[in-house]
């Protein structure tokens, strides 16, 4: 395969260029569960650390394909499959981080990892969340026990933009694993290595899947972070390249001990997805765009958060970073006189459901579903108001999403 092969050509052709059997234009589903050799000596390799395959608690052939093709979007150093995206961000947090550890991350964080990070300060693991969009609270919030830095590019709901390359050049001079989740951007239009991220998540449920029919998360190791000078790498881990030695012990605990594996079967649909991730996020941060420019305009709206939004507060970042799109992410606030609820009711095409990245567009009510339980203080502080949309837009036609939105408002204000 040529280097300088374009993104969706390398992803539309990496099973076939890595070696498909039968001369398939995609990697078959493994389904067996363990794997055989005729030489016992070449079992106990893969046991002591050869690549191969023993028992799919750890991977098969069909999540292995699916990390060629991850780790070429990211251009890391090697990735690994997980079951969703929240067992690949549990995992890097309870693999690599002990009792006393100390990490930062971003108070404008998506409902359910803020929720894990409360199960970590039950374990021991303190976590101070600060207003990552200024690289001057993080650098504040930094102790000698500080590991780890973890943030996300845009935040779920309010679309916040982290202040992603000075944090990139403080966790490299203070030596912290910095921990980027890429979900909302997806490789197409980010690549946090570029930043200097250490490692990097990936939702695959939502963008790179997105056909909202298989769940999965990745973890990519870019090759950026010493791990000989991480003091929470165990000795049994400390064998072969350095470099490895992090998405070892990652891989070891979180997929052999823990079991957060990723089946074959939603492994294929994911890599069957991915093949389009570029046409379908373009669409769809076309249409974002266009139904956040409506949004922005209509006298029902108090207020929206799109960075593609020349007055959103990091709009020239997001512009400079994200390749000049703003990803798929549109939160809209009702004015007070008016029920969201109501609204969301009236609407005939958009979809009531919770997920974001899919084909088709998508709303709730945010504040009274997936940032229900964290309470009214947190919301505050996270700028979620009861009145929040968030919508997820899709690759429908957007003349289409603005006369159905357009309908809704229209039987709230006659």
């Amino acid at each position: 395969m040529s280097n300088k092969t374009g993104f969706t050509t390398q992803i539309l052709h990496s099973d076939r260029w890595f070696g498909s059997e039968h001369g398939a234009v995609h990697k078959p589903i493994h389904t067996s569960s363990q794997y055989s050799y005729n030489d016992a000596a070449d079992l106990v390799a893969v046991f002591q650390g050869k690549p191969g395959y023993s028992y799919a608690r750890q991977g098969t052939p069909t999540t292995a394909a699916l990390e060629v093709k991850l780790n070429q979007m990211e251009e890391g150093r090697a990735t690994l499959t997980f079951a969703t995206g929240m067992a690949a961000l549990a995992a890097v947090f309870t693999t690599l981080l002990k009792a006393g550890d100390h990490i930062i991350a971003s108070q404008y964080i998506f409902g359910n990892t803020n929720s894990l990070f409360g199960t970590l300060q039950r374990l021991g693991i303190e976590v101070s969340l600060v207003d990552a969009t200024d690289v001057n609270a993080v650098a504040k919030a930094i102790r000698p026990e500080t590991k780890l830095v973890f943030v996300e590019t845009v935040a779920n709901p309010g679309t916040q933009v982290a202040d992603l390359e000075a944090i990139g050049l403080l966790c490299q001079k203070q030596k912290l694993i910095y921990f980027v989740d890429n979900t909302l951007t997806s490789p197409w239009l980010f690549k946090p290595k570029e930043v200097g991220a250490s490692l990097v998540m990936n939702s695959l449920s939502k963008h790179i899947g997105g056909h909202a029919h298989a769940l999965g998360g990745s973890i990519t190791d870019t090759g950026l972070f010493d791990w000989a000078s991480f003091e929470n790498i165990v000795d049994a881990y400390r064998f072969g390249e350095p470099a490895g030695w992090g998405l070892t012990q990652i891989k070891k605990k979180a997929l052999r001990d823990m079991g957060a594996t990723l089946a074959a079967e939603p492994a294929h649909r994911l890599a069957v997805g991915a093949e389009t991730l570029s046409l379908r996020l373009d669409r769809a941060c076309d249409n974002a765009m266009k139904v956040a420019t409506f949004l922005d305009q209509h006298p029902a709206v108090a207020h929206v958060a799109y960075p593609g939004l020349p007055h959103h507060p990091q709009h020239e970042r997001a512009k400079r970073l994200f390749r000049g799109r703003f990803s798929t992410l549109v939160a809209a606030t009702l004015k007070d006189n008016l029920d969201c609820i109501d609204f969301l009711n009236q609407l005939k095409i958009v979809i009531l459901a919770t997920h974001v990245g899919d084909t088709r567009t998508l709303a709730l009510p945010a504040a009274k579903t997936i940032y229900h339980e964290m309470g009214a203080a947190l919301r505050q502080q996270m700028g979620i108001g009861e009145n929040l949309i968030r919508f997820s837009i899709g690759i429908e036609e957007p003349q289409d999403l603005i006369h159905d939105l357009n309908q809704a408002f229209a039987t709230l204000t006659s």
